[in-house]
C-alpha cells in the first residue's frame, strides 16, 4: 500500500487522502496552509483554541520528536505561549511533549521580538525580551530531551537558541552531534548547521556548502536531505555581493542533480508539507537561471507557495507567480 501511495517503482503518487483542497488561486498561486494536510489543520485549530486535550488527540498521527515540520506549525502559531505552560505543569504524562512545544514556541516568539533586523538595528529592549524568551526555551527543550532521549527535534531547536544566545562553537557542535546521533539524515538539523556556518554567524566562506555536499553524498536516493544543497546555495547567494553568483553552469548542474536525486526521484516520499522542499528548490533553481528542472518542480507544486522559502527574494510572490505561470 505504501509503495503505491508514495510512488515507489517509478509510479506517480496516488491522491493523498489527507490533502487539503487547494483554495481558489490568485495569479495561479496560493499560500500553503497547515502543511496542506487536513490532520495538521485540525491540530492548528485545536492549538488556536488553547484546547490541550484536542491538541494531544490531533497529534496522534505524528511524532513531534522527529517531525520538525509539524512542530513548526505549533512553534509559529501566535498565542500558544499563553496556554502551553499549564500543560507543562499539569499534564505529567505528556510533560515532554508540552515542554517540546513550549520550547519551540518560545524560540519563535523570541525571534518575533528580535525581528530579522541587523543586530545593530535591534534595540536594547528587543535584545532583553529576545534573551528572556530564549532562556525559557533552553530550559524547556533541555528537559524535554532528558525525558525523551530518543527525540531529535529538541536538539535541533537548541541549535537555534544556542546561535541566538551566542553560546559558542563547542556548545553548538555538541548539540549538532546529539541531533545527528539520533537521526544522521535529519534535514532540519543540517539546515540549522548550514546557517551556523555562514560568515554572519562566524563561519568561513565555503564551509556550509562543503558540509551540505558531504551530508547529501551519504543520503539514499529519494531522500529529502537533497534540500540542504539548495539551502546552502541560497545562503551563499544571500551572503554574496554578486546577485548572479548562482548562475555558473557548475552550480546549475549541482542543483539540478540534487533535485533529481531527492525530491524528483521516483521513490521520494511526500509527507505533510512536502511543498516546502519543492519551494526551496524552486528558489535556488530560479536564482541560478535553470530552465529545465525548475519548471518541473513548479509544475509539481501546482501553485502551492510557501513564503518562508522565498523570504530572501525581493517581490517574492510576483516572482513565484511569474515562474509558475511559465513553467
Amino acid at each position: 500500500m505504501f509503495g503505491k501511495l508514495f510512488g515507489r517503482g517509478g509510479q506517480r503518487p496516488e491522491a493523498d487522502p489527507w490533502a487539503l483542497p487547494a483554495p481558489r488561486k490568485r495569479n495561479g498561486m496560493y499560500t500553503l496552509q497547515a502543511l496542506g494536510d487536513t490532520r495538521v489543520l485540525t491540530l492548528v485549530h485545536a492549538a488556536e483554541m488553547g484546547d490541550w486535550e484536542s491538541v494531544k488527540a490531533a497529534l496522534t498521527p505524528f511524532d513531534l520528536g522527529h517531525d520538525d515540520r509539524v512542530l513548526g506549525e505549533l512553534a509559529d502559531l501566535p498565542g500558544v505561549q499563553d496556554w502551553i505552560g499549564r500543560a507543562v505543569e499539569e499534564d505529567k504524562e505528556h510533560r515532554a511533549t508540552a515542554l517540546l512545544i513550549s520550547g519551540a514556541r518560545y524560540i519563535s516568539w523570541g525571534w518575533e521580538a528580535r525581528t530579522r533586523a541587523r543586530a545593530s538595528d535591534v534595540s536594547p529592549e528587543q535584545w532583553r525580551v529576545f534573551r528572556e524568551r530564549l532562556v525559557i526555551a533552553e530550559e524547556h527543550l533541555l528537559e524535554a530531551a532528558e525525558l525523551r532521549p530518543e527525540w531529535v527535534t529538541p536538539w535541533c531547536h537548541l541549535l537555534t537558541s544556542g546561535r541566538g544566545m551566542s553560546l559558542g562553537a563547542a556548545v553548538n557542535e555538541t548539540r549538532r552531534d546529539a541531533a545527528l546521533r539520533r537521526d544522521p539524515l535529519d534535514l532540519a538539523t543540517h539546515v540549522q548547521w548550514v546557517s551556523q556556518l555562514q560568515p554572519r554567524w562566524g563561519g568561513e566562506p565555503g564551509q556550509a556548502l562543503a558540509f551540505a555536499r558531504k551530508a547529501f553524498a551519504g543520503a539514499p536516493d529519494g531522500h529529502r536531505l537533497g534540500c540542504v544543497i539548495a539551502v546552502a546555495h541560497i545562503e551563499d547567494w544571500m551572503e554574496s555581493d554578486d546577485t548572479d553568483c548562482l548562475k555558473h553552469p557548475v552550480v546549475r548542474a549541482e542543483l539540478s542533480e540534487a533535485a533529481e536525486r531527492s525530491i524528483l526521484y521516483p521513490a521520494h516520499q511526500r509527507r505533510p508539507g512536502w511543498q516546502h522542499d519543492f519551494n526551496t528548490f524552486a528558489v535556488a533553481l530560479s536564482l541560478a537561471g535553470e530552465n529545465v528542472v525548475c519548471p518541473r518542480v513548479l509544475r509539481e507544486l501546482k501553485g502551492a507557495y510557501t513564503p518562508d522559502a522565498w523570504r530572501y527574494v525581493a517581490n517574492a510572490e510576483k516572482r513565484y507567480a511569474y515562474l509558475a505561470r511559465h513553467a
